[in-house]
């Protein structure tokens, strides 16, 4: 067998052992309900530590202007996750308005 293999099955078999365990040990252990309330946190902690950089960084600077298409397209899928409270929404209205936002800045610049 080959090396990458082995390696794949290693990992595979590390993270079902992984998973088992917490869904073991959760199984045996009774979890405070200020831990219970404060996992219902972690979600969106994660999805805030991904995007946040994605939105508020250019060129691995933090770019806070209009230049920043991605901070504009952040801005409005705010505002319909606000509105909407749907995901899908969110996602297709800030992806829409990015490519937008793109198209229009492309269009004038050619046309400078």
């Amino acid at each position: 067998m080959s090396q990458i293999w082995i390696v794949m099955l290693a990992i595979g078999v590390l993270t079902f052992l992984t998973r088992l365990s917490f869904i073991y040990l959760l199984e045996k252990w009774k979890i405070s309900d200020a831990i219970q309330r404060a996992l219902r946190f972690v979600p969106v902690a994660v999805l805030t530590a991904i995007f946040i950089p994605e939105i508020a960084l250019s060129n691995g600077e933090l770019a806070f202007s209009p230049s920043n298409l991605r901070l504009l397209a952040g801005i409005v899928a705010i505002l319909v996750a606000w509105r909407t409270k749907s995901a899908l929404w969110t996602i297709g209205a800030g992806m829409a308005s990015f490519w937008l936002l793109s198209w229009f800045r492309l269009f004038l610049y050619l046309n400078l």
